[in-house]
Parts: C-alpha cells; structure tokens; sequence
C-alpha cells in the first residue's frame, strides 16, 4: 500500500464524507431524493475541489496562476468537452442522473457560456454529486481522469 494511503487509513481519512458525517450528523435525504440542482451544487463544488488539488499538487506558485489554470478547466465550456468524451462510460443510473441534471430548469443563467455547455455542465455536476453523496468518488475521480486525458485538458505544469 502507498504509504500516503496507508497513513490516511491509519489516520482514519480514508473517506472525506465519512468524516463529514462522523462530526456533523448524517444527512437527513439520500442522494436519490435530492433535485438535480441540489446535487449540481454540491457537485460543482466537488468538482472544483478535484482540480484545484490537481493544479496544487504541481508544485509551489502564484496562486493567481492557480487560479487560471484552475478555471479554465473548471469553466462551462471546458466541462462540457469533457462530458462528450465520457458519455459512453456512463452506466443507466449515472445516465439518467446527468440527463436530469442537464433537463433541470435553473433560475440563473450561463454568464460566459452557451446554453447548451451551461446544461451539459449541470448535468456533469449533479453527476459528480451524485456520486459524492454515494460515496462513490473512486468512480467520479475515474470519470474525471478519463475525460481530462481524454480532452487534453490535464494541468501538467505551472
């Protein structure tokens, strides 16, 4: 076993929601009863946390750097690239999620983005919380590796 994870397991931080859970209480809904925007938001978040450790784990620098390497990835556009190359690796259920996702009816409006990138992104986050709230971010951390390499658009280097 890496020795990182071996020390995470022994430390008891194996499982970020576990540890959520543990401290604060568990949740009051399963992830199937929130809406499709409840889990973009949580999935937006999570998403943006999945690349921002990426780009911080490239080494010491500017943080404004940081942050324009992180949001160009993050950004409406660059997910929805990336959810076309992960499509066919959906199962039914993560299917159906993201459709719900994208379908959803928000009350804000793409700022920078198309229409259509704006949904496939919210679709793509409620997805990722989906799986978040599942416990299942193995299998989002796989989507998201899979459509970075995929797109090109893994951050290498500072």
């Amino acid at each position: 076993m890496e020795e990182g994870l071996k020390w995470k397991e022994e430390q008891g931080q194996g499982d970020f929601l576990a540890n959520i859970e543990k401290y604060f209480g568990n949740p009051r809904l399963k992830p199937e009863q929130y809406s499709s925007l409840g889990l973009a938001y949580i999935g937006d978040g999570v998403y943006d946390l999945i690349i921002r450790t990426i780009v911080i784990n490239l080494g010491n620098g500017k943080v404004n750097h940081f942050h324009r390497l992180t949001s160009g990835v993050v950004k409406a556009e660059a997910q929805a690239k990336l959810v076309k190359e992960i499509l066919e690796l959906l199962n039914e259920e993560e299917e159906a999620v993201y459709r719900h996702g994208r379908n959803a009816k928000s009350g804000t409006s793409a700022k920078n983005a198309s229409i259509v990138d704006y949904r496939v992104a919210t679709g793509f986050e409620a997805l990722l919380g989906y799986l978040y709230l599942k416990h299942r971010m193995d299998r989002a951390l796989e989507l998201v590796k899979e459509g970075l390499e995929r797109t090109g658009q893994l951050p290498k280097q500072l």
